[in-house]
């Protein structure tokens, strides 16, 4: 972040509120890793669904530091103070504060009670964890007034995460959050990430959304484990199954984004299907029996697409059918222990507000 800091004596004295949209991976998923992605280059085609991750934040009248990550049950209080340890509870509001106290603040600690909530199960594979890191610099940039743009909040959620945290992933989900609508992204060495909005058909977004449905397998995943062996398998030679995988993974995104201008959705339906193939390429454990057999279910029930959402191994479908067909698709599903999900697109990225209360 270039300019000089804000300097804040005192935390401000009303309660706000802030929201991040969680995110569907429609093509290029994978190419946002590193090393990929610094040597070659890489290709994302996302969309941003009106699912959140949702910061409550307080300020403390006794000079307090409290977490709450609702989401995973998990709370840290101490003393308001400038640095707070690393511990893996409330993991993402300690990197977090710590990072805007020193760079926004010069040192003087933020006496606050931050909550957070999330609209899918942990493990979702829809960027739950980086969305609320979003969503927490948002509820600060509200909170003190800080000048950061969706650039600025989405760079800062990545440092965050991936150097001074030292979490395995992408850099999607971050600027997914940040931007909202449907987004062709790219990225470069030495982090560098151009965000192209596109411009869609207000037709082509409703078409999509009636023939959108979500099914949230049951099991949660750890998406790092996956993560670190795809980053593996990108230092393999170029001649490597996976690289060859993450080659073709981009050039479907291109492919994706002018099926998705075009409002071609038999070519999107498609594109869905050979991104998945290719996904399953990057590493061993993206796909499992489970997801095998549930897929298997809902091409015998009405699918033309499907394609498990983030790094794989659990967490939610995608599947695509005529919308005619959804309903009986979505009966079937729910005979099986997961919940169905339909679909409704986010135009919107991260934004906050003063809580009245």
């Amino acid at each position: 972040m270039n300019g000089k800091p804000v300097v804040l004596g005192s935390a401000g004295s009303r309660s706000v509120r802030a929201r991040a949209p969680l995110r569907l991976g429609f093509a290029g998923g994978g190419t946002d890793l590193s090393p990929f992605c610094d040597q070659h280059g890489g290709l994302v085609l996302n969309a941003a669904v009106a699912l959140y991750a949702y910061v409550h934040l307080r300020p403390s009248h006794e000079n307090k530091l409290r977490f709450f990550a609702s989401e995973l049950e998990q709370t840290w209080e101490s003393e308001a103070v400038a640095e707070v340890p690393m511990g893996s509870d409330a993991l993402l509001h300690r990197g977090v504060y710590n990072r805007i106290v020193a760079e926004f603040n010069r040192g003087v600690p933020i006496p606050v009670s931050i909550c957070t909530t999330v609209d899918v199960p942990p493990g979702s594979g829809m960027g739950g964890s980086s969305t609320l890191v979003v969503a927490l610099i948002e509820a600060f940039r509200q909170y003190l007034q800080l000048p950061l743009g969706e650039y600025d909040i989405a760079r800062m959620a990545v440092e965050i995460e991936r150097y001074e945290l030292g979490l395995a992933g992408g850099r999607q989900d971050q600027y997914a959050a940040a931007f909202g609508g449907f987004n062709f992204m790219e990225f470069g060495s030495e982090d560098r990430v151009i965000v192209n909005p596109l411009r869609m058909n207000s037709t082509t977004i409703r078409e999509l959304e009636a023939s959108l449905l979500l099914y949230f397998t049951g099991q949660s995943r750890e998406s790092a484990n996956i993560i670190v062996q795809q980053q593996q398998e990108m230092a393999a030679p170029r001649s490597s199954r996976a690289f060859e995988s993450l080659k073709a993974l981009k050039d479907e995104a291109i492919k994706m984004k002018e099926a998705m201008l075009m409002g071609d959705l038999q070519r999107v339906a498609d594109s869905l299907n050979q991104s998945w193939q290719m996904k399953k390429a990057t590493a061993s454990g993206v796909s499992t029996q489970n997801i095998d057999r549930l897929l298997k279910i809902a091409f015998e029930n009405g699918a033309k697409a499907g394609k498990v959402s983030g790094a794989g191994g659990g967490g939610f479908i995608i599947f695509i059918a005529e919308p005619e067909e959804r309903n009986r698709l979505a009966q079937r599903l729910a005979l099986e222990q997961g919940k169905v999900l339909t679909c409704t697109f986010s135009p919107s990225g991260a934004e906050s507000w003063e809580a009245r209360v």
